[in-house]
């Protein structure tokens, strides 16, 4: 062979062995840098830019895409200990032209997180509000989407800022009483009786209990590695004293039921979607949002848990469409009429 070609191969087999190796290496010993670098790349491959806005001296980060045009803008609020990076999945589904905004909540990844900050869900709604005001993006009625704690918040939203939005999507949303209990409120009662309250399943400190809460969380069973799951806790353990303090303000008495104590409210036309296997919220909240909310809009999913955004990114995504365009057809016909 001429030694000219075998240097080439070398040279090609060295460039390529160059990032394999660093794969292997940061999957085998740096795993949580590796999710962080999956999420990066996703932000860049979807268009998603991150950017940061502040309101005094309380910085908020989101990431965006698109510009406001003719058709609403979406603002989307995460669930408890995410963030919002957990939308790129939804965020794939939805068209380029759509001004989207993910927001990560109060005290969540790049929005600052202080001790002295309210961290209720009247208090996280006021936050989220002196956002929107930050970015502009109540200049004209935007859509609201939540997801859990995030839907929590979204809904008490609705109710005390009714001029912000024009529409609104609950996705297996927290705040409600629930006349059957799910496995993981059976889990807190049964911890809180065993004084072991500080074990909250959906705080995990080991890989066990990660692949635990996403068995909770998930109707569907992923195969997550074991280096995947050790990175998913190596993420969250320096947060996890914040997401104790977190969890036990949501579930305190002042916030445990405020969507349900503000679903009378709502007067925007609402979209809630559930996963009927959910074990986290129990499926039947959906049925006291459609009794109180006059313009509700319920789709339950089969063969689905808690994490609809993770486990039916399209069908979610297809659902949310097809709902503004249902709202934008009805308003067009009003003012024809």
């Amino acid at each position: 062979m001429d030694l000219d070609v075998l240097n080439m191969f070398v040279i090609a087999g060295g460039t390529l062995a160059i990032p394999i190796l660093a794969f292997v290496a940061s999957f085998l010993l740096w795993p949580s840098a590796l999710i962080r670098i999956y999420y990066w790349y996703w932000r860049r491959a979807l268009g998603m830019q991150v950017r940061y806005a502040n309101y005094d001296d309380y910085q908020f980060c989101y990431s965006y895409r698109g510009r406001p045009g003719y058709r609403p803008s979406i603002l989307m609020l995460h669930g408890f200990s995410a963030h919002k990076d957990m939308w790129l999945s939804i965020v794939k589904f939805l068209p380029k032209n759509l001004h989207l905004v993910c927001v990560d909540m109060p005290g969540h990844e790049g929005t600052t997180r202080s001790a002295l900050d309210d961290y209720s869900i009247s208090g996280q709604a006021k936050r989220i509000h002196q956002f929107v005001e930050c970015i502009k993006l109540n200049r004209r009625p935007f859509h609201l989407v939540g997801t859990s704690m995030g839907g929590n918040v979204a809904g008490v939203y609705a109710a005390q800022y009714p001029e912000d939005i024009c529409s609104l999507t609950l996705i297996c949303p927290a705040g409600l009483p629930s006349t059957t209990e799910s496995k993981f409120i059976k889990q807190l009662r049964e911890l809180k009786e065993s004084e072991r309250i500080d074990r909250i399943p959906l705080i995990p400190s080991t890989p066990e209990e990660m692949a635990d809460m996403l068995k909770l969380c998930s109707y569907v069973r992923f195969k997550v590695p074991q280096q995947i799951l050790q990175g998913l806790v190596d993420v969250r353990i320096p947060h996890n004293d914040f997401y104790r303090k977190l969890f036990l303000e949501i579930v305190d008495e002042k916030s445990r039921h405020s969507l349900h104590e503000n679903m009378s409210k709502i007067k925007a036309p609402t979209q809630v979607i559930w996963g009927k296997q959910d074990q986290v919220l129990d499926v039947s909240g959906a049925s006291v949002l459609a009794s109180a909310i006059p313009d509700c809009h319920v789709y339950i999913l089969e063969n689905c848990g808690h994490s609809v955004v993770v486990e039916r990114p399209r069908k979610t995504a297809n659902l949310i469409l097809e709902f503004l365009a249902l709202l934008h057809s009805t308003d067009n016909n009003k003012k024809q009429a």
